[in-house]
């Protein structure tokens, strides 16, 4: 399944994006890892089968815009962003697949907006990450004072694409052509070369994090049926068993592990599909 450019414009922002050429169900809306984009399914959608996918890049990141200066990148904001592109759509009711950061939005947009999602499929995160309650003035302190900052900072200018795809590759354990899917979307051609074209305020430190019993709020609060799929070695930051246990607290969810890296699903599309058209198939 190929998937084709497309651009939405929102009320803040620019919406871009490849969409497939389907308009068959299932309705699936699809969410990007921190300071990915939408290239992020390119290898997966080849192997799904003829379903509606629109993977959007998120507010700052990819081909999208950025969000006004003043504004805020926070959970609350994104889970509104993605209810609003269902609603340019025209899609009352739809599947949402995230990854990473990506399937920490998705799965509390399912917890906030029961009524709107059919599906969730996450990859590699649940819930978001947890933020101990101890550490909360300091990460706000943190936030604060990079924000502040920020002004004088100045984007990286690259010559040639190697040295960013080079970068992907190490920072995320991507090979070359997964790295330089999400370089090629990620960049935008500057005086001298090239420079990323994600918002620098994506880079600060989050603010407030949620405790895990918010997070376990949240979960227990999902209507829907589930799918997750994680890499073995599990990540640091969702550790076992913090991961089993979170999947208990879905009233319809499901857990499939493999080995694999963080971005299993640009790794080894057909399996993480195979899971997936079998998650779609159900009932």
């Amino acid at each position: 399944m190929m998937l084709q450019p497309f651009t939405l414009p929102q009320a803040t922002t620019t919406v871009a994006g490849l969409r497939s050429a389907h308009r068959e169900a299932p309705r699936v809306l699809a969410l990007h890892g921190w300071l990915d984009n939408a290239a992020s399914f390119v290898p997966l959608a080849a192997h799904l089968p003829a379903v509606d996918l629109v993977a959007i890049d998120l507010p700052g990141h990819g081909r999208s815009g950025h969000l006004p200066p003043g504004s805020q990148y926070n959970t609350p904001g994104a889970i509104c962003h993605v209810l609003d592109v269902a609603d340019a759509l025209g899609w009352d009711r739809f599947t949402l697949l995230g990854h990473s950061m990506g399937a920490g939005i998705a799965s509390l947009t399912a917890a906030a907006a029961p009524e709107r999602i059919e599906r969730l499929i996450a990859i590699e995160a649940l819930g978001g990450l947890r933020g101990p309650e101890e550490e909360t003035a300091t990460r706000l302190r943190e936030h604060v004072q990079a924000a502040r900052r920020l002004g004088d900072k100045r984007l990286r200018v690259f010559a040639d694409l190697a040295a960013p795809v080079r970068a992907r590759m190490m920072a995320n354990q991507l090979s070359e052509p997964c790295a330089r899917l999400l370089v090629e979307r990620g960049v935008m051609p500057v005086e001298g070369g090239y420079s990323w074209c994600s918002d620098p305020r994506l880079m600060l430190p989050t603010a407030l994090r949620m405790s895990e019993a918010q997070i376990d709020n949240l979960l227990a609060a999902i209507e829907c049926p589930t799918q997750v799929i994680y890499a073995s070695p599990a990540q640091s930051y969702y550790p076992e068993p913090l991961r089993s246990e979170r999947i208990k607290l879905l009233r319809d969810g499901r857990m499939a592990v493999f080995p694999g890296t963080h971005h299993l699903h640009m790794e080894h599309p057909g399996r993480v599909a195979a899971v997936i058209t079998a998650f779609l198939q159900e009932g």
